[in-house]
């Protein structure tokens, strides 16, 4: 049987030591005298102490998206050999973020003026102003190098997770936006959630409401005991429609402030750099659907503008299975994405595909009947037996941590 090949992206080249991300990164190389080669990352070095940079090697330094005190800093640098690509003036986000967001950086502005005042709303409400999907070259550039900055930051993020567990402990939670808070379909992803993170799972959703909202709420809450999962449903359960952005931002925000000094450790200690990863796993949601309120419950967020680089990462990273629970065309779109990958073993081997709810997944929507004859004709030999019905979820939970 052929070898599908290396899933290359998953366990990227570490480039960590090229990249100077923080401040403090930022001066232990410039005590050296040299920034020569490096790339300096989204900092604020207009800020005090200023550095001086003039007696600095900055030979083939790439700054991108930093901030200096002045204009006449940036072109001396050019002139020295360094390559700047500053950040764009009048946007409300990044170009170049250092790190993936939190909970706390999306929920910004919330306090003082509710959901339309959050850095969230007002990043979607700029990027709606500028054409959307389709915006115009400058904001259109803005937006890619932000994108590049959370590819660079998820790199680093997972990086230490994946170095301990490996590729095929992350595992994809779908379905659909609109389940309501309270539902029994929720509480089956948040139960779900919660078991995954507790068998030292990355778990990974879409960052959206519903099902992906429930699945990193269960992750969000694997240090303490089901019974204070099932409280926490149901103080969100009084806020259960998404579209009513402040009541449901306000129930999460407040979940959050409750749960947030776990009394219970996690099953096992965290290493270092992956406490996030059991503080409610990831979620990479995107401003295509910046009307859904932002999912409150990841340890880190890696938020595009592009859907279609979004999608890709969610799938690619889910090597260790994907669960489909009900939804409509999203999560279908996304079942048949994974499919194709995983016909041509284009991320190397999959995990398991888990659908949740045998009766919706075999009458009204039946992908099995297609899946499983697609995945038997697979180059890479006879792969139907990743497909998987279940209405139970620890029997989901037992086939995606069999191995």
């Amino acid at each position: 049987m052929p070898t599908p090949p290396p899933a290359d992206v998953i366990e990227p080249h570490d480039t960590s030591h090229d990249e100077i991300e923080t401040r403090a990164e930022f001066e232990r190389h410039l005590a050296t005298g040299s920034l020569a080669g490096l790339t300096v990352q989204g900092l604020r070095l207009d800020l005090d102490p200023v550095p001086d940079l003039t007696r600095v090697d900055v030979a083939d330094t790439l700054f991108v998206g930093c901030r200096f005190a002045g204009r006449e800093v940036g072109a001396d640098l050019v002139r020295r050999g360094a390559n700047v690509v500053p950040p764009f003036s009048k946007l409300p986000y990044p170009t170049q973020p250092a790190r993936l967001y939190t909970a706390d950086d999306l929920a910004a502005g919330f306090a003082e003026a509710g959901f339309a005042g959050m850095y969230d709303t007002r990043v979607y409400a700029h990027f709606r102003a500028h054409g959307g999907a389709l915006p115009d070259v400058r904001e259109a550039l803005g937006q890619r190098l932000h994108d590049h900055g959370v590819d660079n930051a998820l790199a680093d993020a997972t990086r230490a997770w994946l170095a301990v567990h490996g590729p095929q402990s992350v595992v994809g939670v779908m379905g659909g936006h609109a389940v309501p808070r309270g539902s029994a379909a929720y509480r089956m992803a948040a139960v779900l959630g919660w078991e995954l993170a507790r068998a030292d799972r990355l778990v990974v959703t879409g960052g959206g409401p519903g099902v992906m909202e429930a699945a990193n709420l269960g992750a969000f809450l694997a240090g303490w005991p089901a019974e204070e999962l099932t409280a926490a449903i149901d103080v969100l359960a009084a806020a259960p429609d998404f579209t009513d952005h402040d009541r449901y931002t306000e129930a999460a925000l407040r979940v959050r402030e409750k749960y947030a000094d776990p009394a219970l450790p996690a099953p096992r200690p965290a290493a270092a750099g992956t406490e996030w990863a059991r503080s409610g796993g990831l979620a990479i949601p995107t401003w295509l659907y910046g009307h859904e309120p932002a999912n409150l419950f990841a340890g880190r967020i890696a938020k595009y503008f592009s859907n279609a680089i979004r999608e890709d990462t969610i799938l690619r990273l889910a090597r260790g299975g994907i669960v489909f629970a009900p939804g409509r065309a999203g999560t279908v779109q996304e079942v048949f994405q994974a499919a194709t990958k995983t016909y041509y073993g284009t991320d190397g081997a999959s995990g398991a595909y888990v659908f949740l709810d045998r009766t919706y997944w075999t009458t009204e929507l039946p992908v099995e009947s297609l899946l499983r004859p697609l995945f038997a004709a697979s180059p890479f030999g006879d792969l139907s037996t990743t497909v998987h019905l279940t209405d139970d979820v620890r029997e989901a939970v037992q086939v995606l941590t069999a191995r």
